[in-house]
């Protein structure tokens, strides 16, 4: 999963505590994000400062200029978010736990105030993340658990660059922080898949405009084909899903289901292997997400993180590309009951 989330860059709620929320939980998401917001460091006087290697500095000029394009050219939120940076001295900021039923692909849910309800539960402890994924398979759930790249409290702090932020180009950097500042612009509660899509497209209408207005076409070929590698991907792993809510749905005995799940995960890993082989030229850039254990949690999260993106590409062409306008389009779809939300999205054939 994680060349996945390198597109997608899953978001990490910081909450407040509920009765379904244990009282450790909370102090683990307050300690780490508090320990982050203490530790910033201003981009601006990270430039200016002569003591700064030249390399992070060559990349605090780029994430600023990035930045001030998100405000100027996307219409994106004009604040103190990715206006500060923290070397957090890891790999991941947070670690995601997804879980989902043996023979289900619908995710359990954690709800909080505020932020409503998710389809993960985000550690700053990578070790607190493992024991969460041992109780839930303890339960019977199939689970998966992820590093994160970026976190995004929606704007209720000022949400700094991170180190693992600046792990790959500057196209990789402008992505995240489009993709995080659109979370700030538009959320809906309790429908994570509408609010990750969207913060896809605008990353990726955003991270095209940025490339061109660079004139860096050589870095919008890469981009391009990156994305049709992913939308193959998301197909390849759509048709497995769909195999396998047939299956579940069926009347055979656990046996019988749990061997035809084992079967289809088995046909999907064949098939990725064929595409790479065939029409990938051997980019290897998903073989970990294949090579690493495949269940319904980790089936769920893509799904999460991708089906509805073309809705929002199709709708903000509909839109002329005017930022504020497609904006304000998916506000109001945004308001709508949920049940019909996702079809009014897909069938929307004008911006008003």
């Amino acid at each position: 999963m994680r060349a996945f989330f390198r597109w997608v860059a899953v978001v990490i709620v910081v909450s407040g505590v509920t009765g379904c929320t244990s009282i450790s939980y909370y102090a683990q998401s307050m300690k780490g994000h508090l320990q982050i917001m203490t530790a910033r460091k201003d981009v601006g006087k990270l430039i200016e400062d002569p003591s700064t290697p030249k390399a992070l500095r060559a990349r605090m000029e780029s994430a600023s200029a990035i930045r001030q394009f998100a405000t100027d050219e996307l219409a994106l939120p004009d604040n103190n978010s990715y206006r500060s940076y923290v070397d957090i001295g890891r790999d991941s900021v947070t670690w995601a736990v997804f879980a989902a039923p043996e023979f289900s692909l619908t995710p359990r849910t954690w709800c909080f105030p505020v932020f409503g309800c998710v389809p993960y539960r985000g550690y700053f402890s990578k070790k607190s993340a493992n024991e969460t994924a041992v109780e839930l398979q303890g339960q019977g759930m199939d689970v998966y658990v992820t590093g994160i790249t970026a976190y995004s409290t929606l704007g209720w702090s000022s949400d700094p660059l991170l180190s693992t932020m600046l792990g790959q180009d500057e196209t990789y950097l402008a992505g995240l922080v489009f993709h995080e500042l659109a979370h700030q612009r538009v959320y809906v509660h309790d429908d994570s898949a509408f609010n990750e899509a969207f913060a896809v497209a605008v990353e990726t209408t955003g991270v095209r405009k940025w490339l061109r207005a660079a004139g860096d076409t050589a870095a919008l070929r890469r981009y391009e084909a990156a994305r049709r590698r992913k939308a193959e991907f998301l197909a390849l792993v759509s048709q497995t899903r769909d195999e396998l809510r047939q299956v579940y749905s069926s009347s055979g005995t656990s046996e019988q289901k749990l061997a035809a799940k084992t079967a289809a995960i088995e046909r999907l890993r064949m098939r990725y292997r064929h595409m790479r082989d065939r029409r990938w030229g051997r980019y290897r850039g998903y073989d970990a997400w294949f090579d690493a254990p495949i269940n319904n949690a980790k089936l769920a999260a893509t799904a999460v993180y991708g089906e509805q993106v073309p809705a929002f590409l199709h709708l903000f062409d509909l839109c002329s590309g005017d930022y504020p306008r497609f904006y304000a389009s998916v506000r109001r779809v945004g308001v709508l009951d949920k049940a019909y939300r996702a079809e009014a999205l897909k069938t929307a054939d004008t911006c008003d």
